[in-house]
């Protein structure tokens, strides 16, 4: 993995802003009025002369760019609750999650990954069922994916879909491979959901917290049951989840979207380093996603609960050597990290919602941790236990 340009958790002199979704053109009035802030749709950002940021209006975010005074401004708006401003933060660089593993064997037919999750038992195929991963982008020209239907956006300036940095290409394929891959065993869940990808992370592997926010918000506009983001940001212990991705998240949920992120991987556990969950998977909302090995042990450096609310760590998944699909001419390779556990749930969600018609939303997240097999290990590394698929 190429080292980011910027680091994760640092501030990208940007502000998110909350906005209540059933008055957005009054919070945006209000932001002109209160802080000089002029902010646009997302399908006019670019064109828009003087605009001072972009509003979400599915999610009832803006992303603004402000002064002092103008930031000065918002703050007084929203701890006097006299105006429809709810929440303001920083945001924050973000990045994929990727680890280190070591050596395991697959047999000529299974990764051990979809054994473990007894992927390869499950009749279910995720057949209908719109999965979008959020990450570097995707090999569209891929063995694996011609002649399957990849709906693509790029959130990234300047970039295209295209995946220089491979880590998107592997997510996708651990989520949506083919049961029938052109080499070597399967490694992909849900083989016939139809795939969106949005890259919201640039060739550096890196983005930002409103390339997130675009991408989840163009996932629910095309009415996706499933948003797999294996990226994110360390925190420190005590730090409280982000109120806007909760909220944000809270809102796809009701439009019908489940969201899945990585745990992170700032963990050193064989120090006896237990990193809290990272951002945004640190939000109730959002189901957390932790990395086993093929021992069915947590992965040494997979992030665990911290304590406090929201911190939860929902469930585990493979994420040791996972073998899945990579950018040409390469085609296939190992990588470990709770960003190869994440789409490993997203794509078993996919199942459960083919399983159980009308399932979306907060209770797909809700049935596809309920689902998880029961380990012999403390709920704050592994949450519910082991995702499964549904029989």
């Amino acid at each position: 993995m190429a080292t980011p340009a910027r680091r994760p958790g640092e501030p990208t002199g940007r502000y998110l802003v909350l906005l209540p979704v059933d008055a957005i053109a009054d919070a945006v009035a209000a932001l002109r009025r209160l802080a000089s802030l002029a902010v646009v749709p997302r399908s006019q950002a670019g064109t828009a002369e003087g605009a001072a940021g972009v509003v979400y209006e599915r999610l009832g975010v803006a992303v603004v760019q402000a002064d002092p005074d103008q930031l000065e401004a918002v703050r007084r708006a929203v701890a006097a609750e006299e105006e429809p401003l709810v929440a303001v933060e920083a945001e924050r660089v973000v990045a994929a999650f990727e680890a280190p593993g070591g050596p395991f064997e697959d047999t000529a037919e299974l990764t051990w990954g979809v054994q473990a999750t007894a992927a390869d038992a499950s009749p279910r195929t995720g057949a209908g069922v719109r999965v979008a991963i959020l990450d570097t982008g995707i090999d569209l020209g891929h063995p694996d994916f011609a002649g399957r239907e990849v709906v693509s956006e790029s959130f990234v300036a300047g970039q295209p879909i295209d995946d220089v940095q491979g880590h998107g290409t592997h997510c996708a394929g651990i989520a949506c491979g083919p049961r029938e891959p052109a080499e070597g065993p399967r490694y992909g869940v849900a083989g016939e959901a139809p795939r969106h990808a949005g890259k919201v992370l640039g060739d550096d592997g890196s983005g930002t917290d409103e390339d997130i926010l675009a991408g989840i918000e163009w996932a629910v506009e095309r009415e996706c049951a499933i948003v797999s983001m294996s990226l994110g940001a360390p925190v420190q212990p005590g730090d409280q989840p982000s109120e806007v991705f909760e909220q944000a998240a809270r809102r796809a949920q009701a439009a019908g979207t489940a969201l899945f992120a990585a745990a992170g991987n700032e963990s050193q556990r064989s120090d006896g380093v237990v990193a809290p969950v990272g951002h945004p998977a640190n939000c109730t909302s959002i189901v957390a996603v932790g990395a086993l090995d093929s021992r069915l042990a947590v992965a040494d450096f997979s992030n665990g609960a911290s304590g406090s609310p929201g911190g939860e760590l929902d469930i585990a998944a493979p994420g040791v050597d996972v073998r899945s699909s990579w950018p040409r001419p390469e085609n296939y390779r190992s990588l470990s990290g709770t960003s190869m556990a994440t789409p490993f749930v997203a794509g078993l969600a996919a199942l459960y919602a083919q399983a159980e018609e009308g399932l979306a939303g907060a209770a797909l997240a809700a049935r596809t941790v309920e689902g998880a097999r029961a380990l012999s290990l403390p709920a704050s590394d592994v949450g519910a236990g082991l995702a499964q698929a549904p029989a």
